[in-house]
C-alpha cells in the first residue's frame, strides 16, 4: 500500500514539473524580417529605424511566438525581380520589395480572419525607412504609444503584442496585454515562490515522510 502512495506522489511531482511548460506564454504580434540571399533573418531594429536600399526585400509576419528564436517567418517566395517587375527604377527614388504575411487562422485574434498573404513594391524617397515604405503600400498602419507596430493594412483591428497562453491560440484567448516585444518580456515575478515550487516542495516532503514511515515499520518488524 505504501509503495502505491509513493508512486502516486512521484507521479504528481512529475506532473507539477511539466505544468509550467504547458502554460508557457507567447505573444501575438507582427515580426519584422530581412531577406538575406535565400533566407529570412529576424531584423535587429524596428521598421521605423531601418533605411533599406534600392533592391532590398523585407517581410512582416503576424503570428504567435515566445521570442525571436521561434518566430514564424513570412511564407512564399521573396524575389525582388518578380515583386518589383512592374515598378521600374526612377531617379531620385528607391524600390523596396515587401512580403506581407497576415498569418493563419489559429494566430488570429478572436473574431478576426487574416487576409491572404501578398507582396508589394514600394517606391519611396532615398532616405525613407521601412516604415515609410510600408505606409506607402499597406495603409492604414497602427502603432501603440511605444511605437510598436500593431496593425498592417488595418489587421488586426484591435490588440497589440498581447500575451497568449500556448494552446489557446485557436480560441483567440489572451492574457493581459504586454507592450514590449517578446524578447523584451520581463519574466520576473514579485519575488515570492511560485505555486509549482511550493507544490513540488510539498510532494518531496511527503515522499520523505513516507520513506521514513516505511523504514520505521521495517525496524519494528525485525524486533
Amino acid at each position: 500500500m505504501t509503495r502505491r502512495v509513493v508512486l502516486a506522489l512521484l507521479a504528481a511531482f512529475l506532473l507539477i514539473g511539466t505544468a509550467g511548460q504547458a502554460q508557457a506564454a507567447g505573444y501575438r504580434y507582427w515580426s519584422f524580417w530581412d531577406r538575406d540571399g535565400g533566407k529570412w533573418v529576424y531584423a535587429t531594429q524596428g521598421p521605423s529605424l531601418v533605411r533599406p536600399s534600392d533592391g532590398d526585400v523585407q517581410g512582416f509576419r503576424f503570428a504567435v511566438s515566445e521570442n525571436s528564436d521561434d518566430a514564424a517567418q513570412p511564407r512564399g517566395t521573396a524575389d525582388f525581380a518578380s515583386i518589383c517587375a512592374k515598378t521600374p527604377a526612377e531617379d531620385g527614388s528607391k524600390r523596396v520589395a515587401l512580403v506581407l504575411d497576415f498569418g493563419t487562422a489559429s494566430d488570429a485574434p478572436s473574431g478576426e480572419t487574416p487576409p491572404a498573404p501578398r507582396t508589394a513594391c514600394a517606391r519611396v524617397s532615398p532616405d525613407a525607412t521601412t516604415a515609410d515604405a510600408l505606409a506607402a503600400v499597406a495603409d492604414p498602419l497602427r502603432y501603440d504609444t511605444n511605437a510598436l507596430l500593431c496593425a498592417i493594412a488595418g489587421y488586426p483591428k484591435t490588440g497589440c503584442g498581447e500575451q497568449v497562453a500556448q494552446g489557446q491560440e485557436k480560441q483567440g484567448a489572451t492574457a493581459t496585454p504586454e507592450q514590449a516585444a517578446p524578447e523584451q518580456k520581463d519574466t520576473s515575478d514579485d519575488g515570492g515562490p511560485s505555486v509549482g515550487l511550493i507544490a513540488g516542495t510539498a510532494v518531496i516532503a511527503a515522499l520523505a515522510a513516507a520513506g521514513a514511515w516505511q523504514a520505521r515499520r521495517r525496524r519494528n518488524a525485525t524486533r
